[in-house]
């Protein structure tokens, strides 16, 4: 995903699980659904806050844009939402902040899967539910957590290039590891290649989300290793145009057919990183779903706030709701592998904005 570039101080966006939702008075909804089956409990509905970890990637700006939408489909009252700006000490302030506004509930994306308890510890002595969007908190109370499983993205990134790159050199530049999206996709990619995969060798670049990082690490990356194969970019919003921008440099930008073509798969979905497989700049990436981020953040904190509560299992929106080891529940959401035979695709969520 092509994108505006990150400074040096951002974070991840990336993953988690959730807790069951707050209340003495929950209902038990059925397992795994969605659908309104359980009554509302006595807590009432109320103002919801929407906190976002930056909005220097493509991924986040479309994010933004979409939670006015659900709000009003959802029938959420959301105040416009807050930009922690890639600072984890600002977004433990966005939260007191937006708790002393009298919010009911809060939809937050963790900026540090670690510091975010601080801000969940406050809202849980408030009583307040929060919702997590995109990355799993390490500790503290959620009632739900929406992302996809970044597990697969790694593994789907690692099936793409060991299925089109038959030995040599890959490189993963990798998210913050600080954050649980960062490590799962790290891991499951490395584990994925190292399985079934062997004559891959994987070189990684840590860059914690950070696109300086990442253009300038591979730069000297490629000097001392100028016979890469593939690249996996954890994250197309702050990658892929620094990425695009180093090869070119390099005179090692080929496109898909042309000798010396690096295949490279990316993360993330954005209409940038579409245009980049159109042009066969890039050959695939996961579609991370920043609509139905939106829209099921706002059904669940809905559904805490009026007392529910889910259970594992099918939901009725092709997901699943998984118990994590922490005993927290993660509502994980499909993210499709986009390559040229599907880019074109109307329900893709990257070819509805611009």
């Amino acid at each position: 995903m092509p994108a505006s570039t990150v400074s040096k101080r951002s974070r991840s966006r990336i993953t988690g699980a959730a807790a069951l939702a707050v209340g003495a008075s929950l209902v038990l909804a059925a397992c795994g659904s969605t659908k309104d089956t359980a009554s509302a409990g006595s807590g009432g509905t109320g103002k919801v806050g929407v906190i976002l970890p930056l909005l220097t990637s493509p991924f986040w700006q479309s994010y933004n844009d979409y939670v006015p939408k659900m709000a009003k489909s959802e029938g959420v009252e959301a105040l416009k939402t807050v930009n922690s700006n890639s600072d984890p000490s600002q977004q433990i302030t966005d939260i007191d902040n937006e708790l002393n506004q009298g919010v009911k509930g809060l939809v937050v994306a963790p900026l540090d899967s670690a510091a975010i308890q601080a801000g969940l510890d406050q809202a849980e002595r408030k009583g307040v539910p929060v919702v997590a969007v995109d990355v799993a908190p390490d500790k503290g109370k959620v009632a739900m957590v929406v992302r996809a499983d970044n597990v697969a993205y790694g593994k789907k990134a690692c099936d793409y290039l060991g299925q089109h790159v038959s030995s040599g050199k890959v490189v993963q530049i990798m998210g913050d590891l600080a954050s649980v999206n960062g490590r799962d996709r790290s891991e499951a990619f490395r584990s994925c290649v190292k399985e079934k995969y062997p004559r891959l060798k994987v070189l990684e670049i840590p860059a914690k989300w950070e696109s300086d990082t990442a253009a300038a690490k591979l730069d000297t990356l490629l000097n001392a290793n100028p016979d890469i194969k593939g690249i996996y970019l954890q994250a197309g919003g702050v990658y892929l145009a620094p990425t695009l921008q180093t090869l070119k440099s390099k005179n090692m930008l080929k496109t898909a057919g042309q000798k010396g073509h690096i295949a490279i798969v990316s993360n993330d979905g954005i209409p940038q990183e579409y245009e980049a497989i159109r042009k066969g700049q890039i050959d695939a990436t996961v579609s991370q779903p920043a609509d139905a981020y939106a829209k099921y953040g706002l059904y669940y904190i809905k559904a805490a706030m009026e007392g529910k509560k889910f259970k594992p299992g099918p939901t009725d929106h092709d997901s699943t709701i998984v118990e994590l080891p922490s005993g927290i529940l993660e509502d994980q959401l499909p993210a499709p592998l986009v390559t040229k035979d599907n880019v074109d695709d109307p329900k893709l969520w990257g070819n509805t904005v611009r």
